[in-house]
């Protein structure tokens, strides 16, 4: 990137947020902070009202505003893509106001870009699986982010996966993120006095209390992350042959499994999973047809198991 498009970039990141660090400038271009402060100063020569803070920030004057930003062809079609996957893969609030958003993206764009999108809009598809479950469209993803944004207080009505019982929480919501088709929200329970991981499938109601908490919960990103180091994750590397992947290709998801590659006739696959016992008994409905690679413990595990198994019906053999 040469440098007037840096200087650009960076006058469009510094609308983006209240403060913006210089080191993260710095890390998004990949660039040496005295560079930054080059960069910075040339804005403010050429008339761009920045408040620059020791150990805080830059900030732009309340009120400054650019006129409406040019997007390149990629950038429009990077939003266009966007939009199909938010169409899919959110409730129907969330999608609603994306869809607003783009209508203003639209808006200012050039004549010559506009006909592009229209030319590629049929080109673009976000398709669901077969096995992939159907978005709730309650809408609680707007009323959960609302909650975050004020600090309210959300009362839910939650139906336990494995007891399949309903019970009624007051939640301090944390965040939200997407994995395995399902949407999931981080919050604290007050129930339960701890942090509880909530499937939004399973969230039969949602309101927001004009109850406001106190305090601070951690950002989503620290928790989740703590999360996995608590947990011990295992790496389990196995190679399976490939003419049975489409047996497990939607269960691989629930025991951990993070890429795969192939090798001849076998996919090689890698886990990473906190159960070296759950991941065994999965992998022995078809062990005929894998091959452990690592580490040691799960062929261990796995001998064991077999081991317990011949026995006991070994015991039970008529004489």
């Amino acid at each position: 990137m040469n440098r007037i498009d840096r200087i650009s970039a960076i006058l469009i990141q510094l609308q983006t947020r209240r403060i913006v660090k210089a080191g993260d400038i710095a890390a998004k271009f990949n660039v040496s902070l005295r560079t930054i402060y080059r960069d910075v100063r040339s804005l403010e020569e050429a008339g761009v009202p920045i408040i620059g803070e020791a150990g805080v920030g830059y900030s732009l004057v309340e009120g400054y505003r650019l006129p409406p930003v040019m997007f390149t062809r990629e950038e429009a079609t990077a939003f266009l893509t966007a939009e199909k996957f938010m169409e899919k893969m959110t409730d129907a609030s969330t999608s609603a106001q994306y869809r607003s958003a783009m209508d203003k993206v639209r808006a200012i764009l050039k004549t010559t870009e506009k006909d592009l999108l229209e030319s590629i809009d049929g080109s673009i598809e976000v398709l669901k699986s077969q096995t992939q479950r159907r978005v709730n469209n309650n809408n609680h993803i707007q009323t959960i982010l609302n909650g975050i944004a004020h600090k309210k207080i959300l009362c839910i009505d939650y139906m336990a996966g494995y007891t399949q019982t309903k019970t009624n929480r007051h939640i301090e919501a944390v965040g939200i993120f997407y994995l395995d088709s399902y949407w999931h929200l981080i919050a604290y329970c007050r129930m339960r006095k701890d942090y509880r991981d909530f499937r939004l499938d399973r969230i039969l109601q949602i309101q927001e209390t004009d109850l406001v908490f106190e305090g601070n919960h951690p950002a989503l990103k620290d928790y989740l992350a703590q999360t996995a180091s608590e947990h011990q994750l295992e790496t389990i590397v196995i190679k399976v042959e490939s003419k049975i992947i489409n047996f497990i290709n939607e269960q691989r998801y629930y025991h951990g499994f993070v890429s795969e590659k192939q090798t001849g006739n076998f996919t090689e696959m890698t886990f990473l999973t906190v159960s070296i016992e759950g991941f065994v008994r999965w992998l022995m409905m078809f062990g005929d047809h894998a091959e452990i690679m690592a580490p040691q413990k799960v062929k261990d595990k796995v001998s064991e198991i077999a081991e317990a198994i011949l026995k006991r019906n070994m015991a039970t053999v008529p004489m």
